[in-house]
């Protein structure tokens, strides 16, 4: 299931990012012409939008995001997982406490109209609740991961292992 997840974010990543792309070049050239589309400018931020959510969730679902791991990685591989697991459990925590507020902002605004665009103020805000459930659907297929590799030691939570190939980079007092 996760690699399925994994393909259905990544072509809609690329589509809204094409779409973006599309929009912004053609209210640009209309605008060039004295036609502007007035709706496009609206389009390309509801879609973008939607466009961070999805590639965070799939960042995360990567262990891509940043991270400051300078206290952690002395740590045994045990004591590191737990602790990332006492993590996912409060961020998933939060995640839904932000869906739940996220949805009720969005029942809010069901009446409100989104710029000149026509459409509902809902499509924007249901991207928070949205988002919410992609990020902790993230977390916990890498905390099932995780803890279905540990004897292996292969797998973290929100980090990547570090590999023999990866580069390390060092600093030195010279530089």
């Amino acid at each position: 299931m996760p690699g399925f997840l994994a393909k259905i974010e990544y072509v809609a990543g690329a589509t809204l990012l094409a779409v973006i792309t599309m929009l912004v070049f053609i209210a640009a050239t209309m605008r060039f012409f004295g036609h502007p589309l007035i709706w496009s400018v609206d389009l390309a931020q509801l879609l973008f939008i939607w466009l961070c959510f999805i590639g965070a969730a799939r960042a995360l679902r990567e262990r891509g995001h940043l991270g400051v791991d300078y206290l952690v990685r002395p740590l045994p591989f045990r004591y590191r997982l737990w602790l990332e697991t006492v993590l996912a459990g409060i961020f998933i925590g939060f995640l839904m406490l932000l869906a739940v507020e996220g949805y009720d902002l969005t029942m809010l605004n069901k009446e409100r109209q989104f710029g000149d665009s026509g459409l509902s103020y809902a499509w924007v805000t249901i991207a928070v609740p949205a988002g919410c459930v992609m990020l902790s659907v993230s977390i916990l297929g890498n905390l099932v991961q995780a803890w279905r590799h540990a004897k292996q030691e292969q797998f973290f939570i929100f980090a990547r292992k570090a590999t023999e190939d990866e580069p390390v980079i060092e600093t030195s007092a010279t530089e």
